[in-house]
């Protein structure tokens, strides 16, 4: 891993202490399955996205600062947004609208997806070009295929219109193969989203 540069944090405000004890917890985790997937080789650079679910009875959830590395997040750098984007903390960092798009149609749909988990790894993409998708040959493939949806793809995910589309392939699954995209995986938590990818 490399180190970020030391003037990226120093414009991210401690929230510990800021935030309930609850989405302390979850944005703690959110940040664990970040600097997880960055140490599996799963990131993309900036390009893919973890977001979870702040516990409570609003739609909010958390999500990458567009910009930083999956190496680089933190509990305090993730911004918490509702369903319509906007943010809800003070937070000197954007979010990327494609990361966005499919998460927030999953979150709004889905309210045991507590964890969405959407990965560009070289042998996830390599799977999804295929014309057969996942084959069941070996013991993970099959644990997957038992709930393993498929996605067309529509390009990059910056249209409203595909949530529909995206929500209706996932159906109450907890995988979904996006052809020639990538991987996505739903979970009650974190660490759940992270052992179904």
């Amino acid at each position: 891993m490399t180190s970020a540069h030391p003037l990226q944090f120093a414009h991210v405000p401690d929230l510990q202490g800021k935030v309930s004890t609850e989405e302390w917890q979850a944005r703690v985790d959110l940040a664990a399955a970040y600097r997880l997937v960055a140490l599996q080789g799963w990131d993309d650079l900036v390009f893919t996205h973890i977001s979870a679910r702040v516990p409570g009875p609003e739609h909010h959830f958390l999500i990458n600062p567009y910009g930083f590395l999956f190496e680089e997040i933190t509990a305090s750098s993730l911004v918490k947004v509702d369903l319509a984007g906007n943010k809800l903390c003070d937070s000197p960092y954007e979010i990327n609208p494609a990361g966005f798009t499919i998460h927030s149609a999953i979150h709004a749909a889905r309210e045991d997806a507590q964890c969405v988990m959407h990965t560009h790894s070289l042998n996830g993409v390599a799977v999804s070009a295929q014309a057969e998708g996942l084959l069941p040959i070996s013991q993970q493939a099959t644990i997957v295929l038992a709930s393993l949806a498929y996605h067309d793809y529509e390009g990059i995910a910056l249209r409203d219109d595909e949530k529909p589309r995206l929500v209706s392939d996932l159906g109450e699954e907890s995988f979904l193969m996006l052809r020639n995209h990538g991987l996505l995986t739903v979970g009650v938590s974190s660490a759940d989203a992270f052992l179904n990818m």
